[in-house]
């Protein structure tokens, strides 16, 4: 530390970086200022003796630096950028912190750069237009740090489907409108709502979720709305905040929303229209600075004619609808994810195997009905089950690799019937023989790599469950 002391006092390494307009401003690993150039200093209206020994986490909560950049740098252990202000001027900078590392890859310094572009925007023209492209590169610097922390096993891909709703969810995200997302199960519909939250300006706010299909009808109104000291017998002395008032200042992410009760969906719309909501038990309305994204595999407007959802809610819910797609509208993407979740579960479980180019050709034609969680499921489980390097054919599931051994005979099917009815025999012959041999409803949905109630489901809508259903349920 003395050598580097001596460094920074040498006359011509001080000349050389307080004639940049650029601040520079150095800290030890544990974030600690050891010097900075007049340029850093001025930025602040403060001495540099100011600065010298503070930490910048202190620094930080004196409003000094909003946020500290070197904070973040040894938070995430890598460079980052971000907007900054400081307290007492109305001055925007870009500011990016470099990590310095020994050999041990440790950190031992930190080196921050400023740049002042305060009067780029006040001397242009347009000033809302460049507040406007400001925002867009703070979302940028946003989505680029984003993606450097995430292990995202969705956001991969270069097919069209893929790239367009990238493209959607950038230009949604530093709105506040209410967001509305559908898609099958398994699409990642809670990760491109987390992706939505994190480019947004709430990103330091809370993300709430609750899964309206998850929690009892009995109890779905408390956990949501929250409620009064006193409201009921067994309810906490105190009263209990519900989710939408955990989410204020963030963003509430309704997973499953035509699941919840049509009684709580009147509730739930005069929260959207007012931000003010009623605990249960309370005579005081509570207000709540929360952006509301929605999501369900339903088709909401079949639910709407049916009865089951409020056509109002669901008018209020649909201002920025988006269609997460399915696999089977992203082809061109299933092979980086399988390379990827292959790469992934390689690393967490020590090994180095790889698809052969039959399972390679095999996955990239299935129709993966489960979608990315069941590719992801997939992977992992032939990771730890396969018993050499090269995942063959014999190591996939049935449902998979037996496409030729299934009794489909054209000339045995009803004249006249339909495509669905062809395609509903085909799946009942599949479901029928599977369940015959493999005995538990558990062991056959995990060889047809499906969820044990959407296999439940399917027994009975075939009426191949009987009396024995009962049974199979803990099976």
């Amino acid at each position: 530390m003395e050598k580097i002391q001596e460094i920074l006092e040498h006359p011509y390494f001080t000349k050389i970086l307080n004639a940049l307009s650029d601040g520079v401003l150095i800290s030890d690993g544990e974030g600690r200022v050891i010097w900075l150039n007049k340029a850093c200093a001025n930025f602040s209206n403060r001495p540099k003796s100011f600065f010298i020994g503070k930490d910048v986490y202190l620094l930080e909560e004196l409003g000094v630096f909003k946020p500290s950049v070197t904070k973040m740098v040894i938070e995430k252990q890598a460079s980052v950028s971000t907007v900054q202000t400081t307290t007492g001027k109305d001055s925007r900078f870009i500011v990016t912190g470099y990590p310095i590392k020994d050999d041990e890859g440790k950190i031992i310094f930190i080196i921050a750069q400023t740049k002042d572009i305060t009067e780029i925007v006040q001397t242009t023209n347009e000033l809302e237009e460049t507040q406007s492209l400001l925002k867009r590169y703070s979302q940028e610097i946003m989505r680029i740090n984003y993606e450097k922390q995430i292990d995202s096993y969705y956001f991969t891909g270069q097919s069209p489907a893929y790239l367009s709703l990238m493209q959607t969810i950038d230009k949604i995200a530093l709105t506040e409108s209410t967001v509305l997302l559908s898609g099958e199960t398994g699409v990642g519909k809670n990760v491109v709502a987390q992706r939505i939250h994190k480019l947004s300006e709430r990103e330091n706010g809370p993300f709430v979720e609750i899964n309206c299909g998850a929690i009892p009808e009995s109890l779905i109104e408390s956990e949501l709305f929250g409620y009064a000291k006193g409201a009921f017998t067994g309810a906490n002395k105190a009263g209990k905040a519900g989710l939408i008032k955990m989410a204020d200042g963030g963003t509430l992410f309704l997973d499953e929303i035509g699941e919840l009760p049509v009684h709580l969906q009147a509730k739930l719309l005069q929260f959207l229209q007012r931000k003010q909501f009623l605990p249960i038990g309370s005579t005081e309305y509570q207000t709540a600075n929360v952006r509301i994204i929605a999501a369900t595999n339903l088709d909401l407007l079949e639910e709407v004619k049916k009865g089951n959802f409020r056509s109002d809610l669901y008018y209020r819910l649909n201002v920025l609808p988006i269609h997460v797609p399915s696999l089977r509208e992203r082809k061109d993407d299933i092979v980086g994810l399988l390379q990827f979740n292959m790469e992934k579960y390689n690393r967490k479980h020590k090994r180095q195997c790889r698809l052969s180019a039959d399972v390679m050709e095999c996955l990239q034609n299935y129709d993966w009905p489960g979608n990315i969680r069941e590719l992801e499921n997939l992977i992992e489980r032939l990771v730890i089950i396969a018993p050499e390097d090269e995942i063959q054919m014999r190591d996939l599931p049935a449902n998979m690799r037996n496409h030729d051994d299934i009794d489909f005979d054209l000339a045995g099917l009803n004249k006249g019937d339909s495509l669905t009815e062809v395609l509903e025999s085909v799946e009942k012959t599949i479901i029928s023989k599977a369940y015959a041999q493999f005995k538990t409803t558990r062991k056959t949905a995990e060889e047809l790599g499906i969820t044990q109630s959407l296999l439940m489901r399917r027994l009975k809508k075939y009426n191949l469950t009987k009396n024995e259903e009962s049974s199979f349920e803990g099976q």
